[in-house]
């Protein structure tokens, strides 16, 4: 099942999660994950957990460690060392726990819906669909059965252009495609929808666990998994065939771009119509692929990693109608084994969660099906949550914290010595136009079209899928809508879209440790606070400054302010480049680098954000800290967490967003007041002199 995120192009959050790779690639929104919350459906789902008694858990600091030597381990080193990873889970911590209770609220919601023999509209979408996946008896006896049709479509597919139409196919439902295709606002037209097309056709991760050699056990695992696959479907020749699609896909990866280069607006901005698109990269069938997606009504589409699109294409010529079968097969059936019996999803598991991420056990089945819905029909089953779970209030407080925040913002960018006057004046009027959204969407979807049936879960999935697609297609011709959500409301994280210059926080993230309104209020503003500002930092990171006021990619800087800009935002690349959080595996400072500048400028505007608040007043001093102490062990306490070896791994390459312990110690090195407040000073480890920290905004 392809998960079509509404922000797939280009929209910012504060954390990713670990999704598992599809042979087509949507680039999704990522998703996040923070104190230990209730596992059972009848646990305590009321509320989330204060931090200690003033919104920060002094208990969990490491207090013999000196700040200057590792902040992240000074704030967070106690919580982390006694921290264990739940065995279902690749990761966890701050995000994760706050999650884990978002989960529990809705499997409340969906256990009630599925148990409510009278309920009508919404409900019985979420209760029906929660309750196909939850009858596991049902789903076991069909064994294979589900996956005939589909798989018959694929034998009979007699030629490349049956290939290619079936590839556009599958962005209604299972399956994969060498291409994705996806239906966004247009970069540099951002009131009107129009096509992205990208590189796609990978089964793992990235391009590095094909091409580089510290990754050649999991490819050799891959490989296995695709025969197992592929002898579950009972597709021919399933090792032979297993050979032929690791070797036809590693073509794919030495033909891809890397993940840093798919960064870069400007360059991934490639209009064409079908026909240039078919002189370009004429070893596809282009018409056939846009058929089958149901894409002829549009004009144009904008081909992302353009220059990999011939050399992808010429794989796809040169590769036997009967290997692309068999890589057919083996991708629709990777895509619907969480969804078929027992062993199709034993088998997903263990290379999916276990083998590249290092999760020893399945999650339980029920978090499985709240994710399937969240994923499938999360605007109905967010109203519900919404309607129990999140108060009016915090939506108040938090439209007064995000004005303080952007009056924070509005007097760094009047302050900057780098940047002159020219630009100086329109970074103000982008961000004078910054619209934000809070909780819950003002007008929530329809699913009245969906049809769910209770003992028909691949259907379901399938239908849902379709159902958002032609949702998605059937507004190529229309204008933007402005008012729609790229994330559910009981979704841990927080996106900023530059096509919309706008940032938005789902309902789930505004609770402790993030958000609590009876909390000290600089913990509120190194938490909350630095996530506000993280994301209205994105519209002038490395590439949201490339978006103007309205949302248009367009070049607003003069060339002198760029080279500044640029030669900041490569220094503090630089430091996080030179991080080795695994033997042989750094961070990668061009793929993180928007995620890295925005939260350099989120805790900068907490902090003065902070500041302001006080209207003049001194800081009050809370058991022994200082304001601003405590603004960053707020921004501290928001990442505590730790990471099974692999999971790190597949982040370090995956990732746009560093792991979590930089996140804290190398912003932190970077800020004058972060110095005075620990009294940091050249004999500490962390140490940055004056003259080398970065000073972007």
């Amino acid at each position: 099942m392809k998960t079509l995120w509404f922000g797939a192009v280009a929209a910012a959050a504060l954390v990713a999660a670990a999704a598992p790779a599809t042979a087509s690639d949507f680039r999704p929104l990522h998703m996040l994950s923070v104190a230990p919350a209730a596992e059972a459906a009848g646990g305590d789902v009321s509320k989330a957990q204060r931090m200690g008694e003033w919104g920060f858990d002094a208990s969990g600091m490491k207090t013999n460690v000196r700040p200057g030597a590792d902040f992240f381990d000074y704030a967070n080193g106690t919580y982390v060392d006694a921290l264990v990873i739940p065995s279902d889970r690749s990761r966890y911590g701050t995000f994760d726990a706050l999650n884990e209770l978002s989960v529990n609220r809705m499997r409340a919601v969906l256990e009630e819906s599925a148990a409510d023999a009278a309920a009508t509209g919404d409900e019985a979408l979420i209760g029906t669909f929660y309750r196909s996946f939850m009858d596991k008896a049902a789903v076991d006896a069909k064994g294979a059965a589900p996956l005939a049709a589909d798989l018959a479509q694929i034998r009979a597919a007699d030629t490349k252009d049956d290939l290619a139409r079936l590839m556009g196919d599958t962005m209604k439902g299972f399956g994969g495609s060498i291409f994705s295709a996806y239906v966004y606002d247009d970069a540099k037209n951002p009131e009107r929808y129009t096509v992205y097309l990208g590189q796609a056709g990978l089964g793992m991760p990235d391009r590095d666990y094909y091409l580089k050699e510290n990754f050649a056990e999991q490819k050799a695992k891959y490989e296995a998994y695709v025969a197992q696959l592929l002898t579950l479907a009972g597709w021919p020749e399933p090792a032979a065939n297993a050979k032929a699609i690791v070797e036809m896909e590693t073509r794919i990866a030495e033909a891809s771009w890397t993940r840093a280069e798919r960064r870069d607006d400007d360059k991934t901005y490639n209009p064409y119509t079908i026909a240039e698109l078919k002189a370009f990269a004429p070893g596809f069938p282009w018409e056939a692929f846009i058929e089958g997606a149901d894409l002829t009504a549009a004009e144009r589409v904008i081909a992302s990693e353009n220059t990999a699109f011939p050399k992808i294409a010429q794989v796809f010529a040169e590769t036997p109608v009967e290997v692309q079968k068999a890589w057919a097969a083996y991708t629709l059936t990777d895509q619907a084994a969480p969804y078929l019996a027992e062993p199709f999803v034993q088998a997903h598991y263990e290379f999916r969660e276990k083998t590249l991420s290092g999760q020893p056990e399945q999650k339980p089945r029920w978090k499985r099906g709240v994710a399937l819905v969240d994923n499938s029909a999360g605007e109905a089953l967010g109203k519900l949550y919404v309607a129990r779970y999140f108060p009016p209030e915090s939506k108040a407080k938090m439209e007064a914290l995000v004005a303080d925040i952007k009056t924070a913002m509005k007097g760094r960018i009047e302050r900057l010595t780098w940047m002159g006057e020219d630009t100086k004046a329109k970074a103000l009027e982008k961000l004078s136009k910054f619209t934000v959204k809070i909780g819950y969407p003002e007008e929530w979807r329809d699913y009245s079209g969906l049809e769910v049936s209770a003992d028909d879960l691949y259907g379901n999935v399938e239908r849902a899928s379709a159902f958002e697609w032609a949702y998605r297609v059937g507004r190529l011709d229309e204008p933007v809508d402005d008012k729609e959500w790229g994330m559910t409301p009981p979704t841990v994280n927080a996106y900023y879209s530059p096509t919309k210059n706008q940032i938005v926080f789902p309902a789930a993230i505004l609770q402790p440790p993030f958000f609590d309104p009876d909390a000290d209020p600089a913990i509120n503003y190194g938490g909350i606070g630095g996530v506000i500002g993280h994301e209205i930092t994105h519209g002038f990171d490395d590439q949201g400054r490339k978006s103007d006021g309205d949302g248009k990619l367009t070049d607003w800087w003069t060339a002198e302010d760029a080279e500044k800009f640029m030669a900041q935002a490569a220094k503090l690349g630089a430091q996080y480049s030179a991080i080795e959080p695994l033997p042989g595996h750094n961070i990668n400072g061009e793929l993180t680098m928007g995620e890295n500048i925005a939260d350099l400028g989120g805790l900068l505007l907490g902090l003065d954000a902070y500041h302001l608040s006080l209207d003049g007043e001194p800081a009050p001093v809370i058991d022994g800290f200082t304001g601003d102490q405590r603004v960053f062990l707020g921004w501290a306490q928001v990442w505590r967490g730790k990471y099974r070896e692999d999971a790190l791994r597949r982040q370090l390459v995956t990732d746009p967003h560093s792991p979590p312990h930089y996140r804290v110690n190398v912003p932190t090195t970077n800020i004058d007041a972060w110095y005075d407040a620990f009294e940091v000073t050249p004999q500490d480890q962390m140490f940055v002199a004056p003259e080398d920290r970065v000073r972007i905004w």
